[in-house]
This record gives structure tokens, sequence and C-alpha cells, in this order.
């Protein structure tokens, strides 16, 4: 149901979000901080489950952007505030907010055009964003390790590569014409061209969280998935793409 899918989205959320602040330098001052964004978590969830676009929209880019600082202020230690409070508060955008999006996917209002309900609603969009999200990370992958040969980012991500870049976005592209129109409202180019928008996404979400764990000195962000790292390794791009494909879908078909 639309309702368990949000709640255990909102678990990887939180798990991710507890991952994130493993790996942040955060000081002892910061706790009372942390508490807080956690407790942002089932806050936005009870905003999903009923609808209160509004209210979701805004809680952790505006409200808890006020809120965490001043639980700094009162812990009452001012070394590394600037640093501290940015590094929490992008964590919770990217764990909470961002990922809170796809969630968001699953109980957006059925539309109706006549009387036929279109496909796609709910479980359909959150399928086809990790379809094309997960689709595009393994056709850059085969693509570069197939044709790469010019770096795209060498001091960021040395095996991304243009032609592993372009390959994926016109695969996703094909992909999305394909079965978009099966199981969400995207009919043909507009399902192309969404596809296209879901690789660049990705691709970027991706070299972001490389970014920062080359700055942390990492390589992967955890141990909870063996084999595969932690979660922030398998959801980096879709930090990028759930926005982006909610807002295009409640842009076009929803509001």
């Amino acid at each position: 149901s639309p309702a368990a899918g949000v709640i255990v989205l909102t678990l990887i959320g939180f798990l991710a979000l507890r991952e994130y602040a493993t790996l942040m330098p955060l000081r002892a001052a910061d706790r009372w901080a942390l508490m807080l964004a956690y407790l942002a978590v089932p806050v936005q969830a009870f905003f999903i489950l009923t609808m209160q676009y509004g209210f979701f929209i805004i809680l952790v880019p505006v409200y808890l952007f006020m809120i965490l600082p001043v639980a700094m202020v009162l812990a009452g230690d001012t070394e590394r505030f600037i640093l501290s409070l940015g590094t929490l508060h992008w964590g919770v955008m990217m764990t909470v907010y961002a990922l809170g999006h796809a969630a968001f996917l699953l109980v957006l209002p059925i539309q109706y055009y006549g009387d036929v309900a279109q496909p796609g609603e709910g479980l359909g969009l959150l399928l086809l964003l990790l379809i094309l999200t997960a689709g595009n990370d393994v056709a850059q992958y085969c693509w570069g390790k197939l044709l790469g040969k010019t770096k795209i980012m060498p001091t960021i991500s040395p095996n991304k590569t243009w032609e592993g870049f372009i390959g994926g976005l016109a695969t996703t592209a094909v992909l999305a014409f394909i079965i978009a129109p099966f199981i969400s409202p995207f009919q043909g180019v507009a399902a192309a061209m969404l596809g296209a928008l879901l690789a660049v996404a990705g691709f970027l979400g991706d070299v972001t969280i490389s970014a920062v764990k080359r700055d942390l000195g990492v390589k992967d962000s955890g141990a909870v998935l063996p084999g595969h790292g932690g979660l922030l390794d398998r959801l980096d791009s879709t930090v990028f793409t759930a926005p982006l494909m909610f807002h295009i879908s409640r842009y076009f078909f929803y509001s």
C-alpha cells in the first residue's frame, strides 16, 4: 500500500541520515541538533502520508534551517559552528528531504482524464524512477567499460568518461521511451526527455557523493550492504533524481 511504501522509504531515509552522521566530523555539542534532525524524519513522513505538500516542501529547507542553528547556539559552543551547521543541514536536505520526494510519489493524487485513470499512479511513478536511475548507472558503467577513453572528472571519479556518460544518457532516454507509457503518464518524446534529464541528474548525484567521500578519505559510506558499501553509495544518484522526478510529475500531471 502507499502508506507502507512511505514508511519503508522513510526508514531508509532515517538510516541514510544516521550513516551520514557517522561519517561527518560533528561536535559533541551538535547532539541536540542531530536529535532534532532525526525528529524531522517522522514529521516529514506525516506530511507525506496526509498529502500536505505545502508543509512537506518547507519543513526541512525553511523551518529546520532556522531550528538547527538555534539548537547549536543554545549548546553554547561556537567552535566550528558554521562548518557543523552547514554539514548537518546539508545532510538532512540530502537524506531526508531529497529522498522524501521518492516517498511522496506514492501518494500523489490520482488524476483523471475523462473517465479513465492514467497509469502510473503512485507505485508506477516510483518504479519508473528507480528503473531509470539504476538503469542509467548500469548503462554508464557498461558504455564506459566498452568505449570509455575521455575522463570527465578525473580528480573526483576517475572511472567516469564522456563516452560512458553520453551512452548512459542515450540508453536511459530510449529505456524511458519504451517503458514509461506502460507505468506512467509520460509518453513518447516527453518520456525520452524525462529519461535524459534523470540521466544527467543521476550522474551529478553520483559524482557529488563521490566528492564527499574523497573529502572524508573513505571508499564507501558504510558497510550496511555487504559487497556494495553503504546506503549512500546506493542512493547517491537517487538523491538528485527523486526531487526532479517528483516535481516534473506533479507539475505536468498532478497539479
